[in-house]
């Protein structure tokens, strides 16, 4: 990242972590790849002169994916901040209570955000909330975020995933982000798609 730059916009990359893939409702994750579409905007924020900031979630002491003393606690393998890229621990829902990003932005003069990462409904969501009532404009990439299967508050705990999505009361990821973006748009956040923030070349220097 190139301090020197007068952007004032941010690129949040939330809990793109290996935590996720070691739980058993990864199978059913909405988007597989968003390792992937993550480092995309990351490359696309980097090109124009955007600041990156890399947040992971902790749970200390519970002895799960998210205990940092379990090792999973960690960017995604093939994920890597630049040089001068931060990378914060956070322990709630959104990236600002437990950390000191508000600080850092502020020091920076950053006015806007993009937000990527998992869970859409949840760390992503609360976020963007948040950062919008904070003043910030907030820019919330649908595609590049990710969900899983939510069972209904009812639920019996301890279920296979096949019976979560069996069950017709389970909340499947599709309608997870639909209910995501009427909750953000017009409210807290824009919405925009990953293709519209990171084109991919196409061939002879085309984009697609």
């Amino acid at each position: 990242m190139n301090h020197d730059t007068d952007s004032d916009r941010a690129l949040l990359v939330i809990d793109v972590q290996e935590s996720f893939r070691r739980r058993p409702n990864w199978r059913a994750v909405s988007a597989p790849d968003i390792d992937a579409r993550a480092a995309r905007l990351a490359g696309a924020a980097r090109a124009a002169g955007d600041l990156v900031v890399w947040v992971l979630h902790a749970e200390p002491g519970t002895g799960g994916v998210f205990d940092p003393e379990i090792g999973h606690v960690r960017l995604m393998d093939g994920l890597a901040p630049a040089a001068g890229e931060p990378v914060l621990t956070k322990t709630s829902r959104n990236a600002f209570t437990t950390t000191a990003l508000q600080q850092m932005l502020t020091e920076r003069g950053i006015r806007e955000l993009v937000v990527c990462g998992i869970q859409t409904e949840q760390c992503c969501e609360t976020t963007a909330r948040l950062a919008a009532d904070l003043g910030y404009r907030v820019t919330f990439v649908t595609d590049a975020t990710a969900t899983f299967p939510i069972p209904h508050r009812d639920a019996p705990p301890g279920r296979s995933l096949a019976d979560v999505l069996a069950d017709p009361a389970t909340l499947l990821p599709d309608q997870i982000i639909a209910r995501t973006e009427y909750a953000l748009a017009g409210r807290f956040a824009d919405i925009a798609a990953l293709d519209d923030l990171a084109p991919v070349p196409g061939p002879a220097g085309a984009v697609n």
